[in-house]
């Protein structure tokens, strides 16, 4: 059976386009879903993608044929679902908040305090109120993912304390809560693409990075860094974002199948950041990098407090409390 594979197409005239061409692929008996993600196939990203396909296939009996792509740059992974381009995106939550503003609160430093902490946040009412909001800003949000929590490496440039960060160039993500904090901290923020980033590395353009050990690891960014610092400043969440007009498309037993599958995505990358956050210290130390385990973490957060008060002032402080104390009950 032919594919139909979508295009990039030009505004109502493609909008009217891409229309009827998921109508005759359904007609055809099978729908396409092409999914994007940013790293490679044996990844935390990577197993949720190939999760959801053997899921979501299964269910449907093969009505719905899933097509995993890689696609570094984020933010056009979000504008091609936004626009309709393609259907799905597994994407870091950091460029997210150029399109869904309020998750930004989810980026805001030392908010968390471990996995179950987070976990917890996103799969109960704050994580349901902010999927709720994806809709009105041309996204449906499936599932939250997750990166892990971001971690620093420099180059040759080494840290004895935050005040050593002081007019160092650290590569962040195009979000402004990251840029914001280590603003705060002296440091010079640097944001760029993902996909800018190992050459940024490789010819010194900046002195270092930061992210959660799975993706240091899946895409070897320690071969180009020297130090590796367990700051665990910030908790990377991930996104499965849709396109809405694509969802409202499928017939109710499909779309129970596409969330019932972006849940079954969802564990999967969960339990492959645990084994690479497991793994991962110990198999970047016997590549050579060095790890320094930081003992005060106080100290960062007093480096990064002068934010604080513009993030209270932006998501509230009542908010952002009630994300701090949350307990399992």
């Amino acid at each position: 059976m032919s594919h139909i594979h979508f295009v990039k197409l030009g505004t109502l005239t493609g909008a009217l386009a891409l229309s009827m061409s998921w109508g005759v692929s359904s007609a055809m008996g099978q729908t396409v879903l092409t999914v994007t993600h940013s790293s490679p196939a044996d990844s935390h990203f990577g197993e949720a993608a190939i999760a959801f396909e053997q899921s979501l296939e299964a269910q449907t009996e093969g009505a719905i044929d899933v097509v995993i792509q890689r696609l570094d740059n984020e933010r056009e992974a979000l504008e091609s679902v936004q626009f309709g381009t393609q259907e799905c995106a597994i994407v870091s939550a950091g460029p997210l908040g150029n399109f869904v503003p309020e998750t930004r609160v989810l980026d805001v430093p030392f908010l968390f305090d471990g996995y179950e902490h987070a976990r917890g946040v996103l799969d109960g009412e704050t994580g349901q109120e902010l999927l709720a909001l994806f809709p009105r800003y041309g996204l449906e949000g499936v599932a939250w993912m997750e990166n892990g929590f971001r971690n620093l490496t420099t180059g040759s440039k080494s840290i004895a304390s935050p005040g050593d960060l002081v007019g160092m160039k650290i590569r962040t993500m195009e979000n402004p809560i990251h840029i914001a904090a280590w603003q705060a901290a002296g440091v010079l923020p640097t944001p760029m693409a993902f996909s800018e980033l190992p050459p940024a590395l490789q010819q010194g353009t900046v002195d270092g990075q930061e992210n959660p050990i799975p993706v240091i690891l899946a895409n070897n960014l320690d071969m180009m860094q020297q130090h590796l610092y367990l700051t665990r400043h910030v908790y990377s969440p991930g996104i499965f974002a849709c396109n809405p007009d694509f969802v409202a498309g499928l017939d109710e037993q499909q779309r129970a199948a596409l969330e019932t599958s972006g849940a079954f995505a969802a564990a999967a990358n969960r339990k492959r950041v645990e084994k690479d956050e497991l793994v991962g210290i110990e198999t970047l130390r016997d590549r050579g990098i060095d790890i320094v385990e930081i003992d005060d973490i106080q100290a960062y957060r007093d480096a990064m407090a002068s934010a604080y008060a513009d993030f209270e002032a932006e998501f509230g402080a009542e908010r952002l409390q009630a994300i701090r104390d949350w307990s399992a009950e």
